[in-house]
């Protein structure tokens, strides 16, 4: 069964890219470059322990409302499973989410006309923030994602629609990294031994928050979702049963496990790099060398994703990429001051990240399927809404780490790659480069014993809902 949304699918798939674009500009900028700010210019008083102590504070709030929304995000994706509008299900929620999540983020790529000076207010007024703009991005990002299964019920047409959408958020999440320095740097008065200030990083956020705005209006007037009679729900699922019907669904439990302890992995080397070329290398700009590098072999690894799920099967490649990640870390963690050794692991590391996020985007997309034969319930958005939660929590537990870490080894304030002792870059090395690589390999573990949805078992799934569902209605 193919999904036809009406026009053009050329057309809506290259909408829905540009959504896709904007949003995951957004996601990057919070989870791996907010906090380069916090702890490169937000505090950078003169005080030392001052400056570390309000860094730690945040990177806890920042932890805290993150866990928080574990509890949080499943009722946004049951609130929008709800959601009955004549521009559909999900656009009203891309838009508007996107709109005041943008606004948000702006304001808090500032010190809020000075309130720094008042830490007790600005923790207040900063955990407020951080929470309205965090709740209004989950809300854009489960829409967004919801529209996969709204689209189709076939694995296939489900994999090319996916590989657009994840062409879009490629481009969008490597043109950060390409841009971030540049636009940074331009703007600022003051390079600060490579990474800016407060005035580069909020035009930074301005440019960023506008271009998620605009991808999101795309999107909403570019795509139309397929109606269906497998999309009608027999009953509603109600508050007080969100939880459950989650817990139900132990495919979907499993292979939310798996994203999550490789996304701490994947996250943690991602979010250290700026890092790692400011105070290692000493070379912030090489970073958007890395960024063009990982545009081109990111799309790359993205287009062929079709082609490589119809010849190994998802299985076979989410096993195959991880292992090229190893790979790519342990050379990763010999290269030294090497830049071009740095350029070649970081590109490998980054190479097959966009085959497990589809591997996985597309597991959980066939659970919907699966928890409706097994439970009774058509939850899209509330299954959709856990890969975002898993990504939001895996950011925050990762920025909590690479905040703490900073500030133990000497990479906050106005430290310079001469400031780093050898002994805290090797800790910081360790940090970077072993932990994410058992981390690697226990979330393969898991996914090889645990996670059982093939791409076959679901088709046999949508052919018994065709057969049954409804019937008894």
């Amino acid at each position: 069964m193919s999904g036809n949304n009406g026009g053009s699918k050329l057309m809506q798939r290259i909408s829905y890219a540009c959504g896709t674009f904007g949003h995951d500009i957004f996601f990057m900028m919070v989870n791996t470059y907010f906090i380069m700010f916090i702890t490169s210019n937000l505090f950078n008083s003169g005080n030392q322990a001052h400056d570390e102590y309000m860094i730690a504070t945040i990177m806890t709030v920042i932890l805290v409302i993150r866990i928080a929304e574990l509890f949080i995000d499943p009722f946004i994706g049951n609130t929008i499973d709800k959601t009955n509008t004549r521009w559909g299900r999900f656009k009203p929620w891309v838009i508007v989410g996107g709109l005041i999540a943008a606004i948000s983020l702006v304001i808090l790529f500032t010190d809020m006309g000075g309130l720094t000076s008042s830490p007790m207010l600005y923790l207040v007024v900063f955990a407020i923030l951080y929470i309205v703009m965090d709740v209004f991005y989950s809300a854009k990002d489960v829409a967004i994602w919801s529209m996969v299964p709204a689209m189709s019920f076939d694995s296939r047409e489900r994999e090319i629609t996916a590989t657009f959408a994840r062409i879009g958020s490629v481009f969008g999440a490597q043109l950060v990294t390409v841009m971030v320095i540049p636009i940074v740097l331009f703007f600022s008065v003051n390079k600060n031994g490579g990474v800016g200030d407060a005035q580069g990083w909020l035009a930074f956020a301005v440019i960023g928050g506008g271009i998620s705005i605009l991808g999101a209006i795309i999107l909403g007037l570019g795509t139309k979702e397929h109606a269906s009679a497998l999309r009608q729900n027999k009953k509603e699922t109600s508050f007080k049963e969100v939880f459950s019907i989650l817990g139900k669904n132990d495919q979907l439990m499993w292979i939310a496990i798996t994203f999550l302890i490789f996304c701490f992995g994947q996250d943690l080397v991602n979010a250290f790099q700026m890092y790692y070329f400011t105070y290692i290398l000493g070379d912030s700009t090489v970073l958007s060398s890395l960024g063009v590098i990982n545009v081109v072999i990111g799309l790359l690894a993205v287009a062929l994703f079709p082609t490589l799920t119809k010849n190994f099967k998802r299985r076979k490649l989410f096993v195959a990429s991880v292992a090229i990640m190893v790979i790519a870390l342990i050379i990763y963690a010999f290269a030294g001051q090497n830049t071009v050794m740095c350029l070649i692991a970081a590109g490998l590391f980054n190479l097959p990240q966009p085959l497990v996020f589809l591997v996985v985007l597309m597991t959980i997309t066939d659970t919907v399927e699966y928890g409706q034969l097994k439970i009774g319930h058509r939850d899209e958005s509330l299954i959709l809404s856990i890969r975002p939660l898993i990504n939001k929590l895996s950011g925050a537990v990762t920025s909590a780490i690479v905040g703490f870490t900073a500030v133990w080894v000497g990479m906050s304030g106005g430290a310079t790659a001469e400031t780093i002792t050898a002994s805290n870059k090797l800790t910081f090395e360790m940090i970077m480069f072993a932990t994410p690589i058992v981390f690697l390999i226990i979330a393969t573990l898991i996914y090889r014993t645990k996670v059982k949805l093939t791409e076959e078992k679901h088709a046999e799934i949508v052919k018994e809902l065709e057969r049954t569902w409804g019937k008894d209605k």
